[in-house]
């Protein structure tokens, strides 16, 4: 059939099998017939409210069948679903209100929004019929939002219009006809990524309300499913299920395991490897920004450990402070490249950190093997200097989550007058559950004295959102602020 629009492809789904489940969130289900018909009634509603073709749509809604009609709804009209989180404070909002314009909001109670059309959570439009609407595609599919380092928002508008190659096979390994299980949050863009694309390829998505990880065990094994997401937060929980819970579930049906979002600790992506099989991992590395994506296998990784993957040529290059290429093996600033003529993403409420060739940076370390593996390091803000030493959080971080006790950690560097900054670890567990001398042992033996915290802090909420993202420079900053002394020193 060739180029389709998204509206369009899903009215096919819709028509060729009606009764098959497009979507499950909890203990609902909704079929392709009923979700063609709710997202049509929805739009008929939005145009009523002068909802046009290239308007943004803000989506906060959460995981639920009802932010999949919203994206339908918001494609049928041509305009830009833009998801945020349904548990954004004002503040933030307001700030998304001035950079997306959207001519409604779904997901918010009527009125809250002055001068935005705002649909309450929960509401579902009533029945009209649709076939007038015209099949119009969305100039751009996605339009997700992005702290960043910088904390202030910014919205990342997707370069692809809402269409696809019908007789193209389906992106991200998703195959057709098969179920994908998404356990994460679906405002953030690789679990809103992997969820339409599996759909508009005709899978089964089950969406879980919030992660839990006996849970996703359990929705793989009913479902069938044959593509899981998760982000290593996840993996981690997942693992320390005990086995006998672990080992209860037949996981035989799935054919792929994608894992992204942050940095994956090797022990624990050796352990998923012994677990599932080296085939079935699959690791990938790209910002939201889209404009160059590197993917690696589990046997690839066997043989390249700790690597995300091998870029294609003239995609990747890696750079010292100024501004000059490295030799292979030497770390630096990442900067990708996109390899085609139009742009994959636009920036509202940001300028993209550019350099002359096309390249762009997101802020990465990291550094090239001599076969064009990528390694990564944190982000360049993230990088602790302390006593001339360049000391990476995540990899401070991969040898706390491997003690037992530690439930979630995010390392950061706080001003110190003898080194510059001093390594500080916020550790989220019961601190009666650790012994800290043992703790200190323990990360002794996997980490080279300048890199061992100097002081420790136990913290009882969670240090990572859902889709595991920690925000050490907000975390650094709240400790400066407060003049925080309130760890355990070392």
């Amino acid at each position: 059939m060739g180029i389709v629009s998204f509206s369009h492809r899903l009215q096919q789904l819709a028509e060729e099998h009606p009764d098959r489940p497009a979507v499950t969130c909890g203990g609902d289900t909704i079929t392709r017939a009923e979700l063609w018909a709710a997202g049509g009634d929805l739009a008929v509603h939005l145009h009523g409210l002068g909802v046009r073709q290239g308007d943004m749509v803000t989506i906060a809604v959460p995981n639920s069948i009802d932010w999949f009609i919203a994206y339908l709804a918001a494609w049928r009209l041509g305009a830009i679903p833009q998801p945020i989180s349904s548990r954004l404070p004002a503040r933030e909002v307001e700030a998304i209100m001035e950079l997306a314009d959207p001519s409604a909001v779904v997901g918010v109670p009527e009125g809250s929004i002055e001068g935005r059309a705002c649909i309450p959570l929960g509401f579902r439009a009533p029945a009209a019929d649709s076939s007038h609407l015209p099949d119009l595609v969305s100039p751009a599919w996605k339009a997700p939002t992005s702290g960043g380092s910088t904390g202030r928002p910014k919205l990342i508008v997707s370069g692809d219009p809402a269409e696809l190659d019908d007789d193209a096979p389906p992106p991200l390994l998703l195959g057709n006809d098969g179920c994908l299980v998404m356990p994460g949050p679906l405002y953030h863009n690789g679990p809103g990524v992997w969820s339409c694309q599996a759909l508009l390829a005709g899978n089964h998505v089950v969406v879980l309300p919030r992660f839990d990880a006996e849970a996703t065990l359990q929705a793989i094994q009913h479902h069938r499913a044959t593509v899981l997401y998760v982000v290593p937060t996840m993996m981690k929980r997942i693992w320390r299920l005990h086995d006998d819970i672990r080992h209860a579930h037949d996981l035989g049906s799935l054919r792929v395991v994608w894992h992204l979002a942050e940095p994956c600790p090797e022990w624990l992506k050796q352990c998923w490897i012994d677990w599932l099989g080296a085939d079935r991992i699959f690791e990938l590395y790209a910002g939201t920004e889209a404009q160059a994506a590197t993917v690696i296998t589990g046997p690839e990784w066997l043989a390249h450990r700790g690597s995300v993957g091998r870029a294609a040529p003239g995609t990747v290059m890696i750079t010292d402070d100024d501004g000059n290429e490295v030799p292979v093996g030497e770390k630096g600033e990442v900067w990708l490249r996109s390899s085609r003529d139009t742009p994959t993403y636009r920036y509202v409420g940001a300028t993209a950190r550019t350099r002359e060739g096309g390249w762009e940076s997101l802020g990465d370390m990291g550094h090239l093997d001599v076969d064009g593996y990528l390694y990564l390091g944190d982000r360049a803000a993230d990088m602790i200097l302390s006593g001339g030493a360049n000391i990476y959080p995540a990899e401070v971080e991969a040898a706390l989550q491997e003690h037992a006790g530690v439930h979630s950690c995010a390392v950061i560097g706080l001003p110190d007058d003898d080194k510059g900054s001093s390594v500080h670890a916020i550790i989220e567990a019961d601190p009666a559950q650790i012994d800290l001398d043992e703790l200190k042992a323990f990360l002794g033996e996997r980490l080279v004295v300048y890199k061992l915290p100097r002081t420790f802090e136990f913290v009882d909420v969670p240090l990572r959102d859902d889709a595991g993202k920690v925000r050490r420079s907000a975390l650094r900053q709240e400790r400066i602020d407060a003049m925080s002394g309130k760890g355990t020193t070392a």
